[in-house]
């Protein structure tokens, strides 16, 4: 049996013809339209000589430029290597050498550090480079103009006969501990992940119109957004970077009624000053992912917006989505949900024994059809982290009677201060509750007695600038065990956040 994620974007095609797939501005791509680009994108990678089997690395922002090389890179049989748009000269041409990418496809943005990185890789042959002003079909020396590439190329008609155990994607993980590592996900993990999303997790139908704004080189904006919703005919409308008030002209304008984003993107569309402004009536179903959603802040967006968010949880190692709550099932706050469809997780302690016991706390392993196949090139790594077929995911949850998962925190993250295990999720949701708290993360600092002393970094919301240190902790020790409550507070203007949003511990360690 054969099987292409880029089937779901030929099926659309041939039901929804003249109905629009992307929007982005006042640009309108009807299904008919972005298919037909995405055959002759293939077309363009056979004219340049890349053949089925070799990797083509893209490094878009939310443009349909992305989705074109995406799809048009399974039509064609050659994985995909989505790459942050943030990195690095030195970054990407790691990620070039280490994928093997024959064929880098690039924004005009971010050329001057793709041109370097491209100039320091041997394997890497084919620059490809995307412009806003489609009627310029220039590119620099020694690259090819994206748009001169698929208008001067014929279509690849078949999409290519792919296994599913072929890989689709390599997604390149955060990298937090080591140099990053590419997850092997295969066409059939990325179509059954599409498949729950649009089917069992949310209503995805030809009327949904869903705003794009996560990241696609990201799991979660490519797997929820891009692919479940063409899958189903329905509209994506990007927005390549997000602001609130942005996102609610986007909203408003074109009857948004899917919002898929990080727990910040919500903090900030709850507390947009100008909010009452905008008509978001439209909207109907809201997800969150990426990291951890305060209660407080999920309680009071479904108040405001009248939704029911759903909060689930997922990796780049699968696929991502792993578990969510779901419309047929009451929601619990603070809950990643139950495992989805064909998954299974169990929990284990430090010594690999399995927890049986309710609300005990475990690292999260997780079997089933949304396991990546390995990491490139890395069978130790592989090994090391798909034991007996369980996926170890690093993170400690527990479990409580009706089978709902509750994030305690990254195993790496948690704190041992005195010999007591200090989760940092717990503490963050009382500081989330605190008037004057923004944002706010918990790490460990290195302390002379206790090992590790407990420590808040915290933004505050405006007009709460008298509230000090002594405030914050007066504040968790009433509400928090004696070794739990933190005993240094900085306090900084915004926090560090990755292209998704998610707050970078790693950064306030350093």
């Amino acid at each position: 049996m054969t099987l292409n994620i880029a089937t779901l974007l030929r099926e659309s095609a041939k039901r929804y013809e003249a109905k629009p797939a992307m929007v982005l501005g006042d640009v309108t791509l009807p299904y008919a339209m972005l298919h037909g680009m995405v055959q002759r994108f293939a077309g363009g990678l056979a004219k340049l000589g890349v053949h089925r089997g070799q990797h083509v690395a893209l490094m878009l922002p939310n443009v349909p430029h992305f989705t074109i090389a995406y799809y048009g890179g399974h039509y064609a049989g050659t994985p995909i290597v989505p790459l942050n748009v943030l990195l690095t000269a030195d970054e990407i041409a790691y990620h070039l050498d280490d994928s093997d990418a024959v064929a880098l496809v690039v924004w005009e943005g971010f050329l001057p550090q793709a041109q370097a990185a491209f100039a320091r890789t041997d394997a890497c042959k084919h620059l490809i480079v995307c412009k806003a002003d489609r009627t310029d079909l220039s590119a620099p020396e020694g690259a090819v103009n994206f748009t001169a590439l698929v208008t001067g190329s014929d279509p690849v008609t078949d999409v290519a006969a792919t296994m599913p155990d072929d890989t689709a994607v390599i997604l390149y993980t955060s990298g937090t501990t080591g140099r990053p590592k590419g997850a092997e996900l295969t066409h059939f993990n990325l179509f059954f992940n599409a498949h729950f999303v649009r089917t069992q997790l949310l209503p995805i139908t030809h009327e949904t119109i869903a705003l794009g704004v996560l990241p696609l080189f990201h799991s979660f904006g490519q797997t929820c957004i891009q692919n479940a919703t063409l899958a189903a005919g329905g509209t994506v409308v990007l927005m390549p970077r997000f602001d609130p008030d942005g996102a609610m002209q986007i909203m408003q304008k074109h009857r948004v009624n899917l919002f898929a984003g990080v727990p910040t993107m919500f903090f900030a569309l709850l507390h947009h000053p100008e909010s009452a402004k905008y008509d978001l009536a439209s909207l109907r179903h809201c997800i969150s992912g990426g990291s951890a959603m305060p209660v407080e802040v999920m309680k009071a967006f479904d108040q405001k917006y009248g939704v029911n968010t759903l909060e689930g949880y997922g990796l780049s190692e699968t696929s991502p989505v792993a578990s969510f709550n779901t419309l047929d099932k009451p929601k619990k706050a603070g809950s990643i949900g139950v495992p989805i469809w064909g998954c299974e997780f169990r929990l284990e302690d430090d010594q690999g024994n399995v927890v049986t016991e309710n609300d005990k706390p475990g690292e999260i392993c997780i079997k089933g059809h949304n396991v990546m196949k390995g990491y490139w090139k890395r069978p130790e790594a592989t090994a090391e982290a798909i034991k007996d077929g369980w996926f170890h995911s690093g993170d400690v949850a527990t479990r409580d009677a009706d089978g709902y998962y509750f994030i305690v925190d990254r195993k790496k993250d948690m704190i041992i201060r005195g010999g007591f295990n200090v989760y940092p999720r717990e503490i963050e949701e009382v500081l989330y509750a605190h008037p004057a708290v923004a944002e706010a993360a918990v790490i460990g600092i290195p302390h002379a007695s206790h090992g590790e002393e407990v420590k808040a970094v915290i933004a505050k919301k405006p007009g709460h600038e008298a509230v000090g240190a002594e405030d914050i902790i007066a504040y968790c020790k009433e509400r928090l065990a004696a070794y739990k409550y933190p005993r240094v507070v900085e306090f900084r203007d915004a926090l560090p956040k990755g292209p998704t949003g998610k707050i970078l511990k790693r950064e306030l360690r350093a």
